[in-house]
């Protein structure tokens, strides 16, 4: 009885500490981290601040797919609870330094219930089927633990996993040291997605613990007497060293207030998300848009140590005046999450440019996947170029000499397929694989280097990237199909051809058919327009696309999932197409279909995501899309319209200035804009420019539930 009863005063402690903390913040009380734990969301659920290195939470046994983050909603067993995760990406990794509270020094899992189970940003919690209750918090360099066991247990264990890592991740060197009976010391490495990922770490104990078995393992159990209060748990990490651990804990928790961490990382967590504040009267949809802010801003991750010292992309350890940055999923970010950022997070812009130019130094060419240090080179194309080139054409502080070198080294390197790229002016599909889907994000990518060059008066830079930017229509597009297709060295498209049909990485798309990347030109919607032949056949070709059906065959991408017709917003290279519309003058047409996937293929169940989280721009697409804007163009910040969600959302753009943005008359029926003004007067165009976002004012549209002729006229399109 008295265990129950413990049990029943530790939950209602929790409860009401976490009560309180609701009524006193605005905005972490609509977040739900369950939000894309179950199918294929892939999301970390555990403990974190906003882009903090540390991502404390539940790992499970490693079951596939669905378990790149560690944890998928389903599964019933902890292994453990490690410092690091990854949030929605389609490959695992990291999982490092791992400790599992247990009654039996013989146990390596534990049951558990969701009923046992409460999470909220910047703090997590278990009831394990042995008794022991979990509690997680952190610092960005931090993470923090109160584990409190069973009154009638008299020893109580903590197993230190340092070989368990998630998915591809495989320890190849590992030791600790106890350094004092409160204090172990530590280091992990591995190799997996990261080739050389490099852990080190000092757990710090509020009880003495004796090192029980597993003396010189990889595996280790300690032991403690029991008390009447909590073990606590206080675990550093560094990329770095042990004295830069030691140094990371000593800086940011120093102390033992458990609550107080909890308490901050809340209220760090609610000034983040306090940078958009949405009004509305549908409380579903709340949940969904600061759930989505919530994940967007799990990375990029901070990747200094308090000193400045960080582990470079040459495997070196380095020093830098910046503020380092890692978890670059590049070719999904730059569609939405980066430009998001570039509104919301203005003071993170020099800082992450700086880390990119550095990881150019480093390394010889722009990130491609950046993780922990390590490029993995993961998808197709050049992705960092349109970040690091919407920053600089953006105003904000870098050095645009520099991003011009860094972005056009990187393009001109003779390795993933631009070799071929520079001798043939196409990627010839019998030469190399994805040739399509490659060549196309190669020449958006081009044309962001164009754009810069034009600014920095290169003409004859400029020339030679703007022709390559146009390989779409000059190569790949078959104007017999109206598709891109595989082109070999030859000059002859790939036979036999079927559009609906997609073979994972092995044809001539990415995650993707030929449905879907007939539309990846975000960079010249014009002169796709043109070569379809005019606005009539593109706009029948792009209407098509959300009615036809067909198989893409049993070795298809599990990607390529959200489908509505053949567009696949569970992927991303769907994520833009619906705001064509307005590029052919008809706005109107995107209204219903944006609705219809805000509405449907995003929901605040466990699997409210039509495909992989994506490290933010899953997410970074609903919060854009709901304030009623998107980002076509890969790099300098036009801004379309769609059909805003909200009836109001104050924006906070830095430097002390908001830019609010009011849906009048707006409501499930009236999707329609039908005019629109800034700062008063009538504004006629379908897109605003970011340099109008930053400066500050308030863009009203006016809504209805009929068509209208706004933004119809040549002027006033994009």
């Amino acid at each position: 009885m008295k265990e129950k009863m413990k049990k029943k005063l530790i939950t209602l402690a929790a409860v009401m500490l976490f009560t309180a903390t609701a009524f006193a913040q605005n905005y972490t009380q609509y977040v739900d981290p369950y939000i894309g734990t179950g199918g294929h969301g892939h999301v970390f659920l555990g403990a974190n601040v906003p882009f903090g290195l540390v991502q404390v939470g539940p790992t499970q046994h490693s079951r596939g797919w669905d378990w790149c983050s560690g944890y998928h909603y389903s599964d019933s067993i902890m292994v453990g609870f490690s410092h690091m995760h990854l949030s929605g990406t389609g490959a695992s990794d990291l999982g490092d330094i791992t400790l599992l509270p247990v009654v039996n020094p013989k146990q390596r899992e534990v049951k558990f219930s969701h009923r046992g189970e409460y999470a909220r940003p910047g703090y997590y919690s278990v009831m394990l089927q042995s008794g022991v209750r979990v509690e997680l918090t952190a610092t960005s360099r931090v993470g923090f633990h109160r584990y409190s066991f069973p009154a009638d247990v008299k020893t109580a264990y903590v197993v230190l996993d340092l070989k368990r890592g998630i998915g591809y991740d495989k320890m190849t060197k590992c030791d600790f040291t106890q350094t004092s009976p409160t204090e172990i010391t530590g280091f992990r490495l591995s190799t997996g997605w990261a080739r050389d990922q490099r852990v080190y770490f000092v757990a710090q104990f509020t009880r003495p613990v004796t090192l029980y078995s597993g003396k010189g393992e990889s595996v280790s159990v300690f032991s403690t007497d029991n008390a009447d209060t909590p073990l606590l748990v206080k675990v550093g990490i560094s990329p770095v060293s042990i004295d830069n651990a030691r140094a990371n804990l000593q800086a940011e928790l120093p102390g033992w207030d458990f609550r107080g961490t909890v308490s901050a990382a809340d209220e760090a967590w609610n000034s983040e998300l306090g940078k958009i504040a949405i009004t509305t009267d549908d409380a579903r949809a709340r949940r969904i848009f600061y759930t989505a802010m919530y994940h967007s801003m799990f990375a990029p991750s901070e990747f200094n140590d308090v000193n400045g010292d960080y582990f470079g992309s040459d495997s070196k350890v380095r020093r830098g005046d910046f503020k380092n940055y890692t978890t670059f999923s590049l070719w999904d970010t730059y569609r939405a999450a980066h430009p998001l950022m570039t509104i919301i997070h203005p003071e993170k812009q020099k800082d992450i440019a700086q880390t990119m130019l550095h990881i150019f130094n480093e390394q010889g060419k722009l990130p491609v996947w950046h993780l922990v240090g390590n490029e993995t080179n993961c998808m197709v194309g050049n992705p960092g170029i349109p970040v690091l080139v919407d920053i600089a054409l953006k105003g904000y502080d870098v050095d645009k000499e520099k991003v011009f070198e860094a972005a056009k080294h990187s393009a001109m390197k003779d390795e993933r397929g631009l070799a071929a790229l520079k001798k043939y002016g196409y990627l010839p599909c019998d030469l190399e694989n994805e040739s399509v889907a490659k060549g196309l994000e190669y020449a958006l990518a081009d044309a962001c280097v164009a754009k810069l060059a034009k600014e920095l008066g290169k003409t004859e830079d400029y020339k030679y990237f703007l022709k390559r930017s146009q390989s779409y229509k000059d190569f790949y597009f078959d104007k017999n199909t109206k598709f891109m297709r595989g082109l070999d060295s030859k000059g002859k498209f790939r036979e036999p051809f079927d559009p609906f049909k997609a073979v994972h990485r092995q044809d001539d798309y990415t995650e993707g058919n030929a449905w879907q990347y007939v539309w990846l030109v975000p960079h010249d919607v014009p002169g796709l327009i043109k070569i379809f032949g005019g606005e009539k056949p593109f706009v029948e070709k792009l209407d098509s696309l959300f009615i036809v059906k067909g198989d893409l065959g049993a070795e298809a991408s599990p990607d390529i999932s959200g489908l509505i017709g053949q567009y696949a917003h569970g992927n991303e290279p769907s994520h833009h197409i619906i705001y064509m519309y307005n590029y052919a003058g008809l706005p109107w047409k995107a209204a219903p279909k944006l609705r219809e996937v805000m509405n449907t293929l995003y929901s605040d169940g466990i699997d409210g995501l039509s495909g992989n989280e994506d490290v933010g721009q899953m997410s970074a697409w609903y919060i854009l899309s709901s304030l009623g804007l998107y980002q076509v163009e890969p790099a300098g910040g036009k801004y379309i319209f769609g059909s805003p969600l909200f009836n109001e959302a104050v924006v906070k753009v830095g430097n002390n200035k908001t830019f609010t943005i009011v849906a009048r008359n707006n409501s499930k029926d009236n999707i329609y804009i039908q005019s629109v003004k800034l700062n008063g007067k009538s504004y006629t165009r379908s897109y605003i420019n970011f340099k109008d976002i930053v400066k500050g004012g308030k863009l009203e549209f006016i809504m209805g539930n009929k068509p209208s002729a706004f933004g119809t006229k040549t002027v006033d399109r994009p």
